[in-house]
This record gives structure tokens, sequence and C-alpha cells, in this order.
């Protein structure tokens, strides 16, 4: 999502708002502040690092089994190791899916976060909470 710039928080040197105008900016702010959606891209990035672990696990298997030592140890194959490669790819697919989703989380977080303080200062104009 690069290019599009993130909401940016109203000017501290704005003009005292009326009752109605606060009340109407407290009403937007509760509806956009009743369901977290960076909690979406957290799932998003856990499940990405759990898949990037197993692959990685995959990947380190594979390359053991054509590079380990030990009793068994297969003839060294020239061809390209397609298996190990493959789930290298894979876990370095997820590795960095999980990266973006968790620094997504983060940037929209700070933004709810910020949001929700702005909603708790208008309750406490508006004398909703004491």
């Amino acid at each position: 999502m690069r290019g599009m710039a993130a909401p940016s928080a109203p000017p501290r040197s704005t003009p005292p708002l009326g009752r109605d105008e606060l009340r109407e900016e407290h009403d937007r702010l509760a509806r956009r502040v009743a369901t977290r959606r960076s909690i979406d891209d957290v799932r998003r990035g856990a499940y990405a690092s759990f898949l990037a672990v197993v692959t990685g696990g995959l990947a380190v298997k594979f390359a053991w089994d054509r590079w380990g030592f030990g009793p068994h140890r297969a003839p060294l194959h020239f061809k390209l190791p397609l298996l190990f490669l493959g789930a290298l790819a894979a876990a370095v697919a997820c590795g960095a899916y999980a990266a973006a989703c968790l620094v997504r989380a983060r940037r929209v977080m700070r933004e709810e976060d910020r949001d929700f303080a702005r909603l708790q200062e208008l309750r406490a104009q508006l004398g909703i909470e004491t």
C-alpha cells in the first residue's frame, strides 16, 4: 500500500467546535474504533509466520537429506536441488508476507490508538464519561 498517505490527525489549532459537531465527531470515531481492523493483519502475519517456520524446517530437512552426513548418505547428485529450492522459496515468501502483515498491523494499531485517545477526549468533553 505504498504511495497512500495515512490519515493525519486533525490540527490542534482548530477553533472550538460546538456540541453538535463534537457529538458528530464522537459518533464517527465510535463507529471507526468499534472493530480493531489491525487484528486481521496480526492473524494473517501469525499464520504466515507459522508457515514460514514449517517450510523453513522442510527446507532444512531437504538440505540435510542432500548434503548431510551420516551412515545412510545418498550419493551426491549434480542436479538442481528442486525440493530444497522450492521449500526455501516458500519459506522466504511466507516470511516476507508475515513481516509485511505485521508492519501494516502496527501502523493500523497506531491509528486506532490515536482515534481511541481522541474518542476518550471527546467523551470527557461531552460529559459522557466521568
